[in-house]
């Protein structure tokens, strides 16, 4: 696998690259970097899950670590993942582990790491784990018998969360009819309780996971069957989540797709508007829609672009003492609420939005330009994305496409930090040439980093 962790913690095929035995070497190593002297114990952490076949496997892994090294552990069972950031705190515990890979297929997995704050740990904690776990494994501890942690269950998680969540808005939503994609994932587990406990009626939409059909044609990555139902049925709106629910994306009345650009200049209107946008400041990644800063731009509100991955947009929120921010892709956080982005909770605000205006997500919509934006994936190897670092003709290749739109657009080219993908991504105001520099690109690029194995 490489080092361990990418830009979502610790990504791979489950019982092949992320095995049960990684799992319970990284319970024990993150104990040792993070774990608080307790009764001589390390403490507690919270551990959750999505609803892959392999992530009850993983959950027990991880948490069998956390034991043999004297941290108790509360089992919180399928929660999404910005649940285990609240609860976190909510349990007064030291640390949350959730077991998912998100927008990933099945055959995925993954352990995000939160610290006792409820982020995500930063990167030089990061470092420390996988150096005990790969370099100095026999550094690893584990607790005298009468030392060793213990594990509970707690029945009262997803009542805590979903409370917490509907704490959040003023306004409930009877007389809304929405459609709710749960990808088969953690939201099937909370969505239905959240938003008819708000009032709204709900036709729920992929909420039967059986452990291989998480993200399956289904969910924020795969919009096609929300957009045909929502228009079918004359609904209000469309909410899709991913496998974890951290994040969300919407359809509008007509089948369009409101993406997380959209969402955020919504609702960051409506907070500047009612005096709520602290330090009047927008965070976004460096593959934000070109349309949002211009949005930002002509209504007097800053704009801040940072590296891709919630954490980073967190990261700059923390820094600069910012409240708002996330990424196209739905990955939006409120610091007023989360540590996290959480894709429930911009759901809830959004329709919050629309229900104290009276418009139509539609209408609220046309508030921002979007430019043409093409994103384009290549396979790409470990040993690859090493050598897009270091290639001159991939840089040539870069610096070409970048002359050739000029101040016209923008190109963002990047290896993924969780799949064995490199991402290409262009966006200008003429369509046809961004969609030709982006297939140009993806040519050239693969060519130039054949010979990397």
């Amino acid at each position: 696998m490489g080092r361990l962790f990418g830009t979502d913690g610790v990504r791979g095929i489950a019982n092949k690259e992320l095995t049960c035995e990684i799992a319970m070497q990284l319970g024990r190593a993150i104990a040792m970097v993070i774990g608080r002297g307790r009764h001589n114990k390390y403490g507690t952490v919270v551990v959750g899950m999505d609803t892959r076949l392999s992530s009850g496997m993983l959950a027990s892994a991880i948490s069998a670590g956390f034991c043999s090294a004297g941290m108790d552990v509360i089992n919180l069972g399928v929660v999404p993942t910005p649940a285990v950031a609240y609860l976190i705190g909510k349990y007064k515990a030291h640390a949350g582990i959730m077991i998912s890979a998100s927008h990933n297929p099945s055959e995925f997995n993954g352990i995000k790491v939160f610290s006792d704050s409820g982020m995500k740990l930063p990167d030089e904690l990061e470092e420390r784990v996988e150096e005990l776990v790969l370099d100095t494994p026999e550094r690893l501890k584990t607790a005298e018998p009468e030392q060793i942690g213990t594990i509970t269950y707690s029945s009262d998680a997803l009542k805590d969360y979903i409370a917490h969540l509907r704490s959040t808005v003023m306004y409930g939503f009877d007389g809304m009819e929405i459609a709710i994609d749960c990808a088969n994932g953690s939201a099937a587990a909370t969505a239905r309780e959240l938003f008819e406990g708000l009032g709204a009626k709900c036709h729920m939409l992929f909420c039967d996971p059986d452990g291989v059909n998480i993200n399956e044609n289904c969910g924020s990555t795969h919009m096609e069957s929300l957009q045909k139902y929502v228009v079918e049925h004359g609904l209000f709106a469309g909410v899709a989540f991913d496998g974890d629910a951290d994040r969300c994306l919407c359809v509008d009345e007509k089948g369009n797709i409101v993406d997380g650009d959209l969402i955020m200049a919504i609702i960051a209107l409506d907070m500047k508007e009612r005096g709520r946008l602290t330090n009047n400041a927008l965070v976004g990644t460096i593959v934000t829609n070109f349309g949002l800063g211009k949005f930002c731009e002509e209504n007097d509100i800053k704009f801040i672009r940072t590296k891709v991955g919630d954490r980073y947009v967190l990261e700059k929120m923390l820094l600069e003492d910012y409240y708002f921010g996330g990424e196209q892709s739905g990955h939006v956080i409120f610091r007023d609420f989360a540590t996290t982005g959480d894709g429930e909770l911009t759901a809830v605000q959004l329709l919050s939005v629309l229900r104290r205006k009276g418009i139509s997500l539609s209408e609220a919509a046309k508030i921002m330009k979007q430019y043409p934006q093409i994103t384009k994936n290549i396979r790409a190897s470990h040993e690859q994305k090493l050598e897009f670092y270091t290639s001159d003709r991939v840089r040539e290749i870069l610096d070409e496409a970048k002359t050739t739109l000029g101040k016209t657009g923008r190109v963002v080219v990047r290896p993924s930090g969780t799949e064995p993908l490199i991402r290409i991504m262009a966006e200008g105001d003429d369509l046809a040439l961004v969609e030709n520099i982006v297939d140009g690109m993806a040519r050239d690029i693969t060519a130039a980093l054949a010979d990397a194995v």
